[in-house]
């Protein structure tokens, strides 16, 4: 029994247990309902999956499964860093608690039942609390928020210490502070349309509403929902990734008010939208611009100091190293250089993708069939949720002490094969601009095949490091015994590996 309390504590009470549950249960989630995708109905195994778990597949209500679906897996990434800000920024004990328990609890009730009500019969308890669950994550977030407030004399910085700050306050957890209140400002704009499902509004798929040119007051709540949210997450990632890497001096000023000079405009944009809706893409587009700058600026900074790191370690002195050897250098850690190339091989297959959308939406996207502009749509948020996956999976690799060959492995291993997958979506999302319809079965034979190969090889290695830490979950000396009696090792706020 007392062996079993240990473990419970390590997974529900510490930083690296907490975000393990998360990350096992979406990855439970994703092959389970994966399932049911395309690839597995041309197999023939979609049809015996539903008959093995009993599965009530209405058609009718496909759009209403997807929503279910991709609300319980963000959130459970939202769950994933809330945990990490929680490990990161300075607060109380018992906040950092109470916000940790209120969120698990949130997201788990929110999966499970949210999950039993879309996929095995329409109980509306379950729904309920699906809604409960929902309710514990907007509340976790409220708790956090306060835990944030940057103005907190003890939450000050020193003159003297080489980070962002406005006198004494500290710019980088303002800048988190401003995200974590405008991510609960635009939940609260998605739920006032889903509260009125089945009230004059009927449920819908952003993409299948693209080419209506009106939309409703509720339609562009949604339409508004789904961007900023998930713009919110890749800032929040963004942040975390700041701070493992101890992000700081000149650029890490600079990165910090591009990043709440971007979230206040992107944010704000979105609101907006169903307000005055021409203006409103414009603004986004503007808010957009501070937002990749301050990508940029952490790219910069973390790939210097892995070069000025690498070569230290061969004992090369810096302004005599070779481009060779400073690229070696640079390439020696994957984890955090792999999350920092993510955000800037996502401006290729996501960034310049909606640009081109967004100026030649009439010239030539509108000229594309429907269902053609609609593939396009979905590919690139997909694509934008698979990069925010992977950057959470290589910092928690790194969190998890993955050390040695095996961070080599797991880090390019995540790196490439996610790439080449999100590179090939993108050429199948956009394939109408170099072949035709008739001639585009090999483009599209390849590219599903390298996504297919890609999303697998991704999904293996999480398989096996997830495989890894539950063996040591076992053992009764394991790792996860010397993280919870030794306080230090949950602390995720270090430097990249040297």
């Amino acid at each position: 029994m007392e062996a079993l309390k240990r473990r419970y504590n390590y997974l529900f009470h510490s930083t690296k247990g907490l975000a393990l549950v998360a990350i096992a249960l979406i990855a439970l989630e994703t092959v389970f309902f994966g399932m049911l995708s395309g690839p597995m109905a041309e197999l023939g195994i979609r049809d015996v999956w539903v008959r093995l778990t009993g599965m009530q597949l209405d058609s009718m209500e496909r759009e209403a499964r997807i929503i279910m679906l991709y609300h319980t897996i963000a959130m459970a990434v939202v769950a994933i860093e809330v945990y990490f800000m929680t490990g990161l920024l300075k607060m109380s004990e018992r906040q950092r608690a109470n916000i940790n328990a209120t969120i698990t609890v949130g997201y788990i009730t929110a999966m499970i039942f949210g999950m039993w009500f879309a996929y095995f019969g329409h109980n509306f308890i379950m729904h309920g609390l699906f809604i409960f669950g929902q309710s514990l994550v907007f509340f976790a977030g409220v708790m956090l928020a306060a835990a944030l407030w940057p103005w907190k004399k003890e939450y000050r910085l020193p003159k003297e210490l080489p980070y962002a700050k406005i006198g004494t306050i500290d710019l980088e957890r303002l800048a988190f502070f401003i995200m974590s209140v405008a991510m609960l400002g635009s939940a609260v704009y998605g739920a006032v349309a889903g509260a009125n499902f089945g009230n004059g509004f009927e449920l819908f798929i952003a993409e299948d509403a693209i080419r209506e040119p009106e939309k409703t007051t509720l339609e562009l709540a949604v339409i508004g929902h789904l961007h900023i949210m998930l713009t919110l997450i890749a800032v929040a990632i963004m942040l975390i990734v700041g701070r493992w890497v101890d992000f700081k001096g000149r650029l890490h000023t600079w990165a910090m008010w591009f990043a709440i000079l971007g979230t206040v405009i992107t944010t704000a944009g979105v609101w907006i939208i169903v307000v005055y809706r021409p203006i409103a893409h414009i603004i986004i587009n503007v808010g957009a611009l501070p937002l990749l700058t301050a990508s940029l600026l952490l790219t910069i900074f973390t790939w210097r100091k892995l070069i000025r790191v690498g070569l230290a370690r061969k004992g090369i002195p810096r302004d005599q190293a070779s481009f060779g050897q400073k690229l070696r250098a640079m390439l020696h850690d994957p984890l955090p250089w792999g999350a920092t190339w993510q955000m800037m091989y996502m401006n290729a297959v996501v960034t310049a993708v909606g640009i081109f959308m967004a100026i030649k939406l009439e010239d030539v996207v509108r000229k594309w069939p429907w269902r053609e502009e609609r593939v396009t749509l979905t590919g690139h948020w997909h694509i934008l949720a698979g990069i925010i996956a992977t950057i959470i999976l290589l910092y928690y690799a790194d969190l998890a002490g993955v050390k040695g060959k095996a961070r080599q492995w797991f880090g390019w291993i995540v790196i490439i094969a996610s790439d080449v997958a999100f590179g090939a979506v993108t050429l199948f999302t956009t394939k109408r601009l170099y072949v035709s319809a008739s001639q585009q079965q090999p483009l599209v034979n390849w590219t599903m095949l390298l996504t297919d190969i890609g999303l697998f090889l991704v999904l293996l290695v999480l398989g096996v490091f997830l495989a890894w830490r539950l063996i040591d979950l076992f053992k009764g000396e394991g790792r996860w015994k010397q993280e919870l009696e030794n306080p230090e090792l949950d602390v995720i706020g270090k430097e990249v590996e040297v």
